[in-house]
């Protein structure tokens, strides 16, 4: 078989002309001998795509502007078997290959996450907190399917998502800015500024330093008690800088230190409430009002506040046939999410306790905080030479400082009411009030080795080994919790991670893979029920699951693909299918009246289907790519009760939540030369995205009913009835612009069709004290300048 760096040669034209190229390039760049090399580091080395023996996608900036790309739920609408549930800005949930346990919500954070998220080297994974970056200055953004336990370890389960940023270069000044205007139907404006140069600093150094600033444009309205309206509430503000400077000490040693810091402000939620407790159109003792549309109630000002920074040190040093890299990482994150809980509140003061309205009108921020700080270490030595065998072996190590707190202020509820409401650590009218400190540490010994069978043969075997421990101390106080005082809790486990591929060229435009890998993500403790909220009946059932705490997951993923040249060239394909059988799924489920959240292990699930991309350019004026994925991804067992009835929904053969069975996407670009210095282009993308549920159980007595609170204002009807599917839904992107040598002019319509997506349902207390969903932007119109220097 060829060696890695003859097929990188000699494929990589093909590569960057598909993938790398935008309609819309000036005429003179659209031949392949002169386009950017595009490649990707999947296996932690250099290859060109079509030589990583598994499924793996990869889109470059100048692509995903191009198609409407700006932020990381758009990417997974272009890349087949990619999904993100959006729960707003900075809180996406990310899955592959339909591997999904359901919606984790804010007070889960002993839950891990299932796909690795990485920043070049540098691990920023987060459960629920998936770092909304900018994509401003990326080379490209890889999406790895599959697990990838043996190279990137736990919380790369079903796989990993990777931002690739472009490195500080010493050959010479490069500069770009960018600007955006845009106004949302019925919303506000928003618009983008951002900016990067790159400063040689001699012949061996340089400097890159990318900024950029967001404001978010409001789209949703917020009803206020006694009917005024908060216009466009869930409007808000990004900004960040990364600078990056690289030294070459002498021809071996390359030393590349970086600083990211990032802040996300935002004033509320993309939530449409249909039904709230305390304002609905069913009342008739209270104001009624009429939800549903882009509108919400909330009687208090809701929050997100993110402050991301991240210090990395890159270290590589060639040793002459051999290369040894270090990573050393470190993150400080603060994350403050302040929600209205008056609905869920008010459904226990006023609904199931009677209290007086004066009480359950109380205004009830629920106030979520979440501190990480982490340090990683990782070392490696690989092999680049030009023999058969190409190796590499690295240790990992990391330590997780995870402080998570949560206070339910009800300010004026002592005095009403008389009930004592101070303790041991809830100060007065906190009714309720946790800390939880988390402590994890992993330490990883990896290697994995590919060796040229024959010339057009090669078999890849790679191995990790991950020890973990993790601590927790759980305090909960206030009326409405079991009163838990510093009680101390931990987990740990050991866990080997092994990945076999053979890949088979059948001559130098096909080749065949397959492969057989292990994904694992560790369990944790789960949090004890809310007692004093629980009927007896829900405590019985939901403390038998929820104690002591929840195992370990894993997948063995089996896969067969092909990647393909098509018409000389012109084209490529890849296609993959795949069968992953999962162990003790970590299934999310609502403990009922406790207003809790129980993780419980189901013992078998899977998933299968298959995953395909095809590019095609016909001659200098068209091109075209699609995706296309089919995830059949369900339990395979079954959670019973003590009366042999599935619990929650978990019952053999329901679909995994938060992930489609079909999704697809289809791009076309168009360009012309106007002139020997300007061309015009167009770019037009389709993406659908199948029906999902947010939750398992959300397919067991669809749609539910919930009868009223009868204590909270007589009503029309005493039971509602609410869907549960999120209907499948279409978005449609078109962006048209003129492109001189060093600018570029678009206007662009995102959403064309103003569809009215359901991102996942948003609910309270089991439905009965609101339902809702979380959407998407309407219409949205916009503006472009970028001028490079």
């Amino acid at each position: 078989m060829q060696s890695g760096k003859t097929r990188l040669a000699a494929r990589a034209s093909l590569f960057a002309l598909i993938l790398a190229v935008p309609p819309g390039v000036a005429a003179a760049q659209t031949s392949s001998a002169e386009v950017e090399e595009l490649v990707v580091t999947a296996r932690k080395r250099d290859e060109a795509l079509i030589d990583v023996p598994f499924s793996v996608a990869a889109q470059s900036e100048a692509v995903m502007r191009e198609r409407g790309v700006t932020n990381i739920e758009d990417l997974s609408r272009t890349v087949a078997g990619f999904t993100v549930q959006n729960l707003g800005p900075g809180q996406s949930q990310v899955a592959i290959r339909g591997i999904s346990a359901g919606q984790i919500v804010r007070d889960q954070p002993g839950v891990k996450e299932q796909v690795g998220v990485y920043l070049d080297e540098s691990v920023i994974s987060l459960s629920l907190f998936t770092p909304d970056l900018d994509l401003f200055d990326l080379n490209r953004v890889e999406v790895l399917r599959g697990p990838q336990g043996t190279l990137f370890g736990s919380g790369s389960l079903s796989g990993t998502l990777r931002y690739i940023t472009n490195q500080p270069d010493p050959d010479g000044y490069d500069g770009a800015l960018e600007a955006t205007v845009s106004k949302v139907q019925g919303g506000d404006l928003g618009g983008e500024l951002k900016g990067m140069i790159n400063i040689p600093m001699g012949d061996r150094a340089a400097l890159r330093i990318s900024a950029y600033a967001t404001e978010y444009a409001g789209f949703i309205d917020a009803i206020q008690p006694g009917g005024s309206v908060q216009e466009d509430v869930n409007g808000g503000n990004r900004w960040g800088v990364r600078a990056a400077m690289r030294f070459e000490a002498g021809e071996n040693l390359a030393i590349t230190p970086r600083v990211l810091y990032q802040s996300i402000d935002v004033n509320g939620f993309n939530r449409v409430d249909v039904f709230n407790i305390l304002a609905n159109e069913f009342t008739t003792t209270r104001t009624r009002y009429q939800l549903g549309g882009l509108k919400q109630f909330t009687q208090l000002q809701e929050k997100f506040e993110d402050d991301f920074l991240l210090a990395d040190l890159n270290i590589e040093y060639d040793l002459g046939g051999l290369t040894l890299t270090s990573i050393s990482s470190f993150t400080d994150r603060d994350v403050l999410v302040v929600r209205d809980a008056t609905a869920l509140t008010g459904s226990i003061t006023g609904g199931s306790i009677g209290l007086a309205p004066a009480v359950y009108n109380l205004d009830a921020p629920l106030i979520d905080a979440t501190d990480v700080k982490s340090f990683s270490q990782e070392v490696r030595l690989a092999s680049n030479g030009e023999g058969p065998l190409q190796w590499v072996l690295g240790a990992f190590y990391s330590n997780i400082d995870r402080d998570y707190s949560q206070d339910l202020q009800v300010i004026g509820f002592e005095a009403l009411t008389g009930i004592p409401t101070a303790g041991p650590a809830a100060p007065r009218d906190s009714l309720y009030y946790s800390t939880v400190p988390y402590k994890q540490k992993q330490f990883a010994v990896f290697g994995e080795a590919t060796y040229s069978v024959t010339e057009r043969l090669d078999v890849t075997a790679g191995l990790r080994w991950s020890d973990y421990k993790e601590t927790r101390e759980l305090t909960f106080d206030g009326i409405f919790a079991e009163q838990t005082i510093g009680v101390p809790g931990k987990t740990k486990a050991d866990a080997w991670a092994p990945r076999v591929i053979v890949a088979y060229e059948v001559n130098d435009d096909v080749t065949f893979n397959a492969q057989a890998s292990k994904g694992f993500r560790l369990g944790g403790i789960n949090d004890p029920l809310n007692r004093p909220l629980c009927t007896p009946a829900d405590f019985a059932t939901f403390n038998a699951l929820s104690e002591p705490s929840f195992g370990n997951e894993t997948v063995w993923n089996y896969e067969a693909g092909m990647k393909a040249r098509l018409g000389g060239g012109a084209g490529l394909l890849t296609v993959a299918g795949f069968y992953a059988d999962i162990e003790n799924l970590q299934a999310t489920i609502d403990a009922g009246s406790c207003s809790s959240r129980v993780i419980v292990n189901v013992p078998k699930a899977k998933s299968v289907g298959f995953d395909a991309e095809i590019a095609w350019r016909f001659g200098e004026n068209f091109d075209v790519a699609a995706s296309a994925s089919y995830n059949d991804a369900k339990l395979t067992s079954s959670v019973e009760d003590a009366a042999g009835n599935p619990i929650q929904g978990l019952r053999d053969g329901n679909r995994l939540p938060t992930v489609p069975k079909f999704q697809a996407s289809f791009s076309v670009g168009y360009q012309r030369e106007v002139t020997s210095t300007l061309d015009a282009f167009a770019n037009l993308t389709f993406q659908h995205v199948g029906k999902r549920y947010t939750q398992i159980s959300d397919q067991e007595n669809n749609p539910a009913s919930a009868p009223l609170f009868t204590n909270i204002g007589a009503t029309t009807v005493s039971t509602l009835s609410f869907p549960l599917d999120l209907p499948s839904y279409e978005v449609i992107n078109l962006r048209l612009g003129v492109r001189g040598e060093t600018w570029e002019a678009a206007a662009f319509v995102n959403n064309l069709g103003d569809e009215r997506a359901w991102l996942s349902i948003d609910r309270e207390r089991g439905l009965r004290a609101r339902y809702g969903f979380q959407t998407n932007p309407p219409r949205t119109y916009g503006v472009t300048l970028r001028k490079t220097y």
